[in-house]
């Protein structure tokens, strides 16, 4: 049996989507893109309000497209994998979407979680699943919406794409575990969770894991392609594939995996459901073979995203090399603000949201759109240090460096400023984090590679032979820190 052979990754983000084939042999791994297309919020205006869904529609149309042109490139594709951002999820009745689904910045949520909680405290809740509190939880949106009772099934938005092409109802574990639904202990659904949600019998499918084959195409499906492949789980939640691929060869490493968001943290075998760990508003997710990725949601690239389309907005182009050059080149000191502050979450006027919290705290607004940058990099990187200091204390582990993963990695700036801050080496890379690990559970499930039966740290082991991390060193001058001296400190 060859042990050489090609899977396609579908890769599915908060701004795009991706469909990847990875090829794969004893060598390690090598990917071609052949299809990207554009992801993001729709507008939809219901009863008196404006509000925030995915299209997924359209994504599906997207991803099949993506298959076609991967068929077409190369047709002896032996497995297909999904994963996307977590949370999110649509209704089905009789097989049928009753609704596009909510995108998760919308505001219904917000009602969700006054109910939950007349039904479980937030201690308890803790104690059952782990979950870093956010108010867009899939628990609390669950808690919110009118429609369950209308629904016979919901599924997460990779498990809803997963069953429009072959038909098979799932929920793979590593998602379902940022619904806050699944015990953190058991790994199951949990009853007490299910009526805190006030979750009607039977909505939620049965649980499976990455590396499970989900099934066939179906034949339509696999008509409309041009080719034929089972659909194999992976883990579906980005940051689960994001954490497969980071490259580390030692035990004590922590990550984050930069894009929309940061997700800050390290791995472990089992979960920390401490009074400490609530209190830090740390999280316990599901990761590949079992893992626990404790970490904590901290605001992302989105800050500096947003931040561009506003100035675009007023009519200004923006070169995004160009204006990062100019905030490296940033001496004087800049307000280092609370990335987490809710006033962030939302689409809108960036700049001005960063000038008023800087206002309201006593700082000077940044002067220039240089300064805005480096003063939301410069949060960044303090929110990271501080994040990664509080999960030390709190899970004893030793970390010895930081690889940064994911989008993110490819801003110099930032990472520098995080060795500094950290005071620790950051290996930045793969850029492509999540659909290396998305290849890669497939690939081993398909024992590509000679991959079959091998553990996390052999397909870590496979990531280190195939992509060389940029090194940064903490630099020894504390210029970079003096900005700290201005800056609010921040609960983590």
């Amino acid at each position: 049996m060859s042990t050489s052979g090609t899977v396609a990754a579908v890769d599915l983000g908060a701004t795009s989507g991706r469909v990847i084939l990875g090829h794969v042999d004893t060598d390690g791994v090598r990917m071609e893109h052949v299809a990207r297309f554009p992801n993001g919020p729709v507008t939809l205006h219901e009863h008196d309000r404006e509000a925030l869904h995915w299209d997924v529609v359209e994504l599906h149309r997207q991803v099949t497209d993506g298959l076609r042109q991967a068929f077409a490139s190369h047709p002896a594709i032996v497995s297909i994998g999904i994963d996307s951002w977590a949370v999110d999820y649509g209704l089905l009745r009789d097989g049928r979407l009753l609704g596009l689904p909510y995108h998760y910045r919308d505001e219904r949520h917000e009602g969700g979680v006054d109910r939950v909680h007349r039904r479980m405290d937030a201690a308890e809740l803790y104690a059952r699943n782990g979950l870093q509190h956010l108010p867009f939880n899939t628990v609390f949106q669950f808690a919110a919406d009118p429609s369950l009772q209308l629904a016979q099934r919901a599924l997460l938005v990779p498990d809803l794409l997963g069953y429009w092409l072959t038909g098979v109802e799932a929920a793979e574990r590593t998602n379902a575990s940022t619904t806050g639904v699944l015990n953190a202990t058991t790994r199951g659904w949990d009853p007490a969770l299910r009526a805190a949600a006030g979750l009607p019998a039977g909505l939620l499918p049965t649980l499976r894991d990455p590396g499970d084959r989900l099934g066939p195409l179906l034949s339509s499906v696999a008509d409309a392609v041009g080719g034929q492949a089972p659909v194999t789980l992976v883990g579906s939640h980005d940051t689960a594939s994001a954490v497969v691929a980071v490259p580390a060869t030692e035990p004590d490493f922590a990550y984050i995996s930069s894009g929309t968001w940061s997700l800050v943290g390290v791995e472990l075998d089992a979960p920390v459901l401490s009074d400490a760990a609530r209190d830090a508003n740390c999280t316990n997710e599901g990761g590949v073979d079992g893992r626990v990725r404790f970490l904590k949601n901290v605001s992302g690239l989105w800050l500096l995203s947003e931040s561009v389309r506003t100035w675009e907005r007023d009519g200004a182009s923006i070169d995004l090399e160009a204006l990062l050059a100019s905030a490296a080149a940033v001496t004087a000191p800049v307000p280092v603000f609370d990335p987490a502050d809710e006033s962030f979450t939302a689409p809108g006027d960036m700049p001005a949201r960063i000038a008023a919290w800087c206002g309201d705290h006593g700082l000077s607004a940044p002067a220039s759109r240089a300064e805005f940058v480096r003063s939301i990099l410069e949060s960044l990187a303090a929110a990271y240090a501080e994040t990664l200091a509080t999960i030390s204390t709190i899970t004893g582990k030793d970390v010895r460096q930081v690889h940064i993963v994911g989008g993110g990695s490819q801003n110099r700036l930032l990472c520098q400023l995080t060795a500094d801050r950290t005071g620790l080496p950051v290996l930045a890379g793969p850029v492509e984090a999540t659909a290396l690990g998305n290849i890669l559970v497939q690939a081993r499930a398909a024992g590509l590679g000679g991959l079959r039966g091998a553990s996390l740290e052999a397909l870590r082991a496979t990531i280190a032979r195939t992509v060389e991390p940029v090194r940064y060193t903490p630099r020894s001058s504390d210029a970079s820190l003096r900005q700290s001296t201005s800056r609010r400190r921040m609960s983590v």
